[in-house]
């Protein structure tokens, strides 16, 4: 639920839901990114996935990704330029944003959604020449988690997880801290950790 709406929520307020076909970026590809392939893909857009590790590029096009651009490579960040109507910036690490803003079409807009202490430096002359937006996003009230959840049902859309029991938040939590290679979210299973 969460996922879902944090990523639908921009893509509705941005004008991805209305039918014009688009190219959505997601930057990330982790719970949050892989989410957002999956909707911008059912909503018919082209999309873009972009991560910093080359190594994300079969998750990303096994979950829909058209594109893959790896913003640590010149030359992918090249072929990427201009490409996109809309991103959805899912990263909470350390980064800069204006790492991203090439990759944005005329008139296109970046929404920050990742969490992120320290400020960004912005390039205001990438803004400007191409009189891009940068934003931010609420998460989605009821009418936008009904149209996510009946978007979701229409499309067999489900959240990549993986149960495990209390005894495995250990595991769990290093696999989180150190890769999630596979963008998996863990949901503990109270009941069966209590039967245990």
């Amino acid at each position: 639920m969460c996922a879902g709406i944090t990523m639908y929520d921009p893509l509705r307020h941005w004008g991805a839901t209305k039918g014009k076909p688009m190219t959505i970026g997601i930057i990330g590809v982790g719970g949050l990114g892989t989410m957002g392939i999956k909707l911008s893909k059912a909503l018919g857009h082209k999309v873009v996935a972009i991560s910093t590790s080359a190594n994300k590029k079969e998750l990303a096009t096994s979950k829909g990704a058209d594109v893959f651009v790896v913003s640590t490579d010149p030359a992918s960040m090249k072929e990427g330029n201009g490409l996109c109507d809309l991103i959805l910036n899912t990263v909470s690490a350390e980064h800069e944003v204006s790492t991203y803003t090439p990759l944005l079409r005329y008139d296109g807009v970046i929404v920050q959604l990742g969490l992120v202490i320290d400020p960004h430096t912005v390039n205001q002359i990438s803004l400007i020449r191409g009189r891009k937006t940068m934003t931010g996003s609420h998460i989605g009230g009821i009418k936008a988690t009904e149209e996510c959840l009946q978007l979701c049902a229409d499309h067999g859309i489900v959240p990549d997880v993986e149960l495990i029991t209390a005894d495995g938040i250990d595991e769990a939590w290093n696999t989180l801290a150190t890769s999630n290679k596979d963008a998996i979210r863990f949901v503990i299973d109270i009941k069966k950790s209590l039967e245990n």
